[in-house]
């Protein structure tokens, strides 16, 4: 399988690519700003079969459609597509300023939804696209202060999510939005100081390559929170 898979470079998503990357059949291409983290990733790879792909999703659609013709050239199709590149910012909401709201909507949505759309030609039925949300993206959950950006960006994640599955129904393509809580990342711990996790990127990343692979078998156009503990 042909796996995409964004914010691979620290955290939740470099686990899961590590995972996927387990089966030799799978070639993994590894989106993330930080190409030192990313060739690290890549050199570790058992099967040798993650590919190192630097690029700032923020930096504009030109960027993403020579991601496109690469991935059109090198492997042809995508089978799994994996948004999860995420960026918090943890302050009183009338402290936000306009680069932190612009910054949030970017990472948080507008990269998802144009890659997304870049990669929709290159992808057959039985593909599937799988948004990383947040439980603070969950509608009717607990809600805590100073994420009230981060929240609302994954809740558009979330809507996304179900308008794409019913849009690209007919051509096979599915799409679900998996919310995880409480997970021991860099990003926890900037949301929740002093907190600790009852789960590890390790299991979350166990849980979400399994979704990705197994997961559109079941389900399309879900919300499904994935949580012990919120925080």
């Amino acid at each position: 399988m042909n796996i995409v898979i964004t914010g691979a470079s620290s955290g939740i998503g470099r686990e899961v690519a590590i995972r996927l990357s387990e089966e030799p059949g799978n070639r993994i291409y590894a989106i993330a700003r930080t190409k030192t983290a990313l060739e690290s990733l890549s050199a570790g790879a058992r099967n040798k079969n993650i590919v190192a792909m630097p690029l700032d999703m923020t930096s504009g659609r030109s960027s993403l459609r020579e991601l496109k013709k690469r991935l059109s050239e090198e492997a042809g199709k995508v089978d799994i597509l994996i948004n999860n590149a995420g960026h918090l910012v943890n302050k009183p909401f009338e402290d936000h300023d306009e680069e932190d709201i612009e910054s949030s909507v970017a990472v948080n949505f507008t990269s998802a939804a144009m890659l997304t759309a870049e990669l929709l030609p290159l992808m057959e039925k039985g593909a599937h696209v799988v948004n990383i949300g947040s439980m603070g993206g969950f509608q009717g959950s607990l809600k805590f202060p100073g994420l009230a950006l981060y929240s609302a960006t994954k809740g558009a994640l979330a809507i996304l999510t179900e308008c794409l599955a019913t849009e690209y129904a007919e051509r096979g393509i599915s799409f679900n939005c998996l919310c995880p809580g409480a997970v021991q990342t860099e990003m926890f711990s900037k949301a929740f100081p002093g907190f600790s996790a009852p789960v590890s990127p390790e299991e979350m990343a166990r849980f979400i390559a399994d979704f990705a692979v197994n997961g559109n078998k079941f389900f399309n156009g879900k919300i499904l929170p994935v949580a012990l503990s919120v925080p």
